[in-house]
């Protein structure tokens, strides 16, 4: 049947139920339970309301069966004229796969042992003009699954597991951070300038204050300023964005959690990365070793690690001292990047950043020793100038983490934002944030700070291959 065809003959139902005097979109009574309520404590004989979707229909004269689904479980339905009387009876023919009802009735089971409700009183809540989609399963449009997350999440019950279980895990690392006295804060999403990571932002007007303003790429400088306000202990689980391009690990709005303490530094940070990844792993998945596309992730510790001079130093022979524009030269002779006349330092440690990813470990690695000029909000070694404190957490590929022990000497922070602007393009010109040094000129305790991609963490634990896989509705582009 076409589907225009089966359209009209929903809006002729909608029609026929509205001349009969039903009320289509009516009210849930406030005495219904869920359905996973009703099975868990089942009593033959006991009354119940139940409210959702029906997902399957099967009439046999004058009796139907149904299923009944709600975000809990799926029971059985029956209907009999005799019970709910002729006139209702007929009313129920006008009702479809996909439309919303409240019903009472008496469980019981049938002779295969099924549990059942023997429908009394119905109440339609919701006509469903369109059908659910057939055989969603074997859909091979994948991006249509995005663009319809309702009808996704209907049809396919593995997806609506995915986004439960990224509920969990947010939950768990909520739980992890405030059992060890962590404060959840909120800081702005719209900044009169962009910082705390390298990216590009979107661009927004202020109307009221006639300004330019952009939406955030990162919360890390306003958490910093909470440290200088004596908040010791903090966390933001945060929406960022940034204004780049899409793939199966980047979506222009994403998920991350950033957490800081006073008086750590890269290592504390290192082990607190280690103890909420797998206590999250035990709460979300119930053990600390799971596969992820094919591999086996084993998070028992130790966790290895690398150094990030080390590897390129003999992948690329490019050394800590190399300026921009030598390590540019130097991935151009090896054949990894384009013949383009001029890239920033953030641009030039993305090309080597993606390269070594394809060379990273399936189990969990540490990544240290990285360029001070390429982290110009960490501190450097003091045995080494030239390397910074700070390490990238990979999984099987995946990166996942970045932590640094915090910059907090306003003179060479001043420094190091004024040399980071010099190299941007002139589309990219920004100014020095200077609130944020005058905050570090009034004492920022040493630091450890620890960021986490919240979704390319539940790709892992959800064993999803695209980070579309675990957002609810991935920006995607405009229909033509």
């Amino acid at each position: 049947m076409e589907l225009n065809e089966i359209l009209a003959q929903r809006k002729a139902k909608f029609n026929s139920l509205q001349a009969k005097g039903i009320t289509i979109y009516g009210k849930a009574d406030p005495g219904h339970i869920d359905i996973a309520e009703a099975l868990n404590n089942f009593q033959e004989g006991c009354k119940v309301s139940l409210c959702g979707r029906i997902t399957a229909k099967r009439s046999h004269g004058r009796a139907t069966f149904l299923d009944l689904k709600d975000s809990t479980a799926k029971i059985q339905l029956y209907l009999k004229e005799n019970i709910i009387g002729q006139d209702r009876f007929s009313v129920f023919e006008d009702v479809d796969i996909a439309d919303i009802i409240n019903i009472k009735g008496e469980l019981f089971k049938t002779h295969t042992g099924e549990p059942t409700v023997k429908v009394e009183e119905f109440a339609v809540l919701s006509k469903s003009l369109r059908p659910l989609p057939e055989k969603w399963h074997g859909l091979k449009d994948v991006e249509l699954r995005y663009r319809q997350r309702y009808l996704d999440l209907i049809a396919n019950e593995d997806v609506k597991k995915v986004f439960l279980l990224r509920s969990k895990i947010i939950r768990s690392i909520r739980n992890f951070l405030d059992a060890k006295n962590f404060q959840e804060v909120e800081t702005p999403m719209v900044h009169s300038i962009p910082g705390g990571a390298a990216g590009r932002p979107f661009k927004t007007f202020h109307n009221e204050y006639a300004m330019d303003l952009y939406l955030r790429i990162a919360p890390e400088l306003f958490l910093k300023r909470l440290l200088v306000g004596g908040l010791d202990k903090i966390y933001e689980i945060n929406r960022s964005f940034r204004n780049e391009g899409v793939s199966t690990r980047h979506n222009p709005e994403f998920t991350m959690l950033e957490v800081y303490a006073a008086y750590s530094d890269y290592k504390g940070m290192m082990q607190l990365c280690e103890d909420l990844i797998i206590s999250v792993a035990r709460e979300a998945l119930g053990d600390t070793k799971f596969s992820y596309q094919g591999k086996t992730i084993d998070l028992a510790t130790p966790w290895q690690r690398r150094s990030f001079a080390g590897m390129v130093q003999e992948k690329f022979g490019i050394e800590p001292s190399d300026e921009t524009g030598l390590m540019l030269e130097k991935l151009k002779a090896k054949g990894f990047a384009k013949d383009k006349s001029r890239l920033s330092r953030s641009q030039v440690a993305k090309i080597i950043e993606d390269i070594l990813e394809q060379d990273m470990f399936e189990g969990p690695t540490f990544v240290t020793d990285y360029f001070t000029s390429l982290c110009p909000l960490a501190k450097t070694k003091n045995d080494n100038p030239l390397i910074s404190e700070r390490f990238e957490l990979y999984m099987a590929g995946l990166e996942i983490g970045n932590a640094y022990s915090e910059l907090n000497d306003p003179l060479e922070q001043k420094r190091r934002f004024e040399e980071e602007i010099k190299e941007l393009d002139t589309q990219e010109k920004k100014a020095v944030d200077e609130d944020y040094v005058t905050a570090l000129e009034h004492g920022m305790p040493p630091a450890g700070g620890l960021g986490i991609g919240i979704d390319r963490l539940v790709m892992l634990l959800a064993d999803q291959p695209s980070i579309r896989d675990v957002i609810l509705f991935p920006l995607l582009r405009l229909e033509k």
